[in-house]
């Protein structure tokens, strides 16, 4: 057996010993199954996970994300097998199907569609995203996804260069030339942005219901899925605290501040503060109000330490990425803020990947 394959039988043995002890078989079937895998890398030099395989794999990829403040609800995920898929159509189909059952009328189901291994690139960072105009005056839209809206013009896409176009998405398979669909806008659910308290209509500020990481690979016993959409909800800082507030972004704060009457004259009047506060309370009541699943940062922070708890109850180790986890709207209210954790990378897990253009 070569160098690659012993590395990869090693990795596999030690992603079926973890999976097959959490999903209570035998050890004769474990053995058995290590048979099987040593017997198909020997032949093929890969081997093919059971759908049981694959869905134990994404959900534990889904605990072990060091970055993720919502993974008490790890094992609720929804793995959607589509290593089937192996036409342009039956991807395209698998991707829009993807978007209307996780968004579920707004009861977002955390949902993963995983596709052949090494066949299909999924171009998007998410699969619903607004584009981004570079003008001469300024961007129109989100500048953060400027990039991928020159790649969309130039396949022939056109949008209405609103700041709220829904992007097109854009994938390969194998080799072929960059196949883009347009996505009916009947399945994007999006919400209007309101405050219970103060007029922002001026602001014509919305954000789509669900979002749909799609150019993470998912790593599991060795095999690398590089298209494997998936999505939890919201937590209502990722909108109210980072797209919509970042200067780099949406930018809404200065305006925030204008409608509230603040004085924006020194920092110390904390009207960054304050403007930033108002609108994530917009984003959350919103949300609310349309009956889409959001959670608050105190809520998901609370969520986070039963998460802590039950993992040393299953003696597993809680690794993590402390900038990420803490919210970025008043963390030292979070016992996260409080604590260290340790960012080890702990395989199965979701990776970042090269763009493929």
């Amino acid at each position: 057996m070569n160098v690659n394959n012993a590395t990869l039988l090693e990795e596999a043995y030690s992603f079926l010993e973890q999976a097959y002890y959490e999903l209570n078989h035998t050890p004769e079937r474990l053995k058995e199954r290590k048979h099987e895998v040593k017997d198909q890398i020997e032949k093929t030099g890969v081997y093919e996970h059971t759908f049981e395989e694959l869905q134990h794999g994404a959900k534990m990829a889904w605990r072990n994300s060091n970055k993720c403040i919502g993974r008490l609800f790890w094992n609720t995920l929804t793995v959607i097998d589509k290593r089937s898929a192996t036409t342009v159509e039956e991807v395209a189909d698998a991707l829009l199907h993807h978007i209307h059952s996780a968004t579920n009328n707004g009861r977002i189901r955390p949902t993963i569609t995983i596709f052949q291994p090494g066949r299909i690139r999924i171009w998007n960072h998410q699969l619903i995203r607004y584009a981004g105009y570079e003008l001469e005056k300024g961007t129109i839209g989100d500048p953060d996804s400027i990039e991928i809206t020159k790649q969309a013009l130039k396949l022939g896409w056109r949008g209405k260069g609103t700041p709220h176009d829904v992007l097109p998405i854009i994938f390969q398979l194998d080799d072929n030339e960059p196949t883009v669909i347009t996505i009916p806008p009947e399945i994007v659910l999006q919400v209007e942005l309101r405050h219970p308290e103060i007029d922002i209509s001026s602001l014509q500020a919305r954000w789509y219901a669900v979002p749909i990481i799609s150019d993470m690979k998912l790593e599991i016993g060795g095999i690398d899925y590089v298209a494997a959409p998936f999505n939890g909800w919201y937590m209502g800082t990722e909108i109210g605290a980072r797209n919509l507030a970042d200067e780099t972004r949406y930018n809404l704060i200065p305006e925030m501040a204008e409608i509230m009457n603040l004085d924006t004259s020194s920092n110390a009047s904390l009207w960054k503060d304050r403007a930033l506060v108002e609108l994530n309370r917009a984003v959350l009541y919103s949300f609310q109000e349309d009956n889409v699943s959001i959670v608050d940062h105190h809520t998901a922070a609370r969520q986070f330490h039963k998460f802590e708890t039950n993992e040393a109850r299953a003696e597993r180790k809680v690794t993590g990425n402390w900038t990420w986890l803490i919210p970025p709207i008043s963390p030292a209210t979070t016992h996260i803020f409080h604590k260290p954790y340790k960012n080890t990378i702990v395989s199965p897990n979701y990776f970042y990947q090269e763009k493929p253009y």
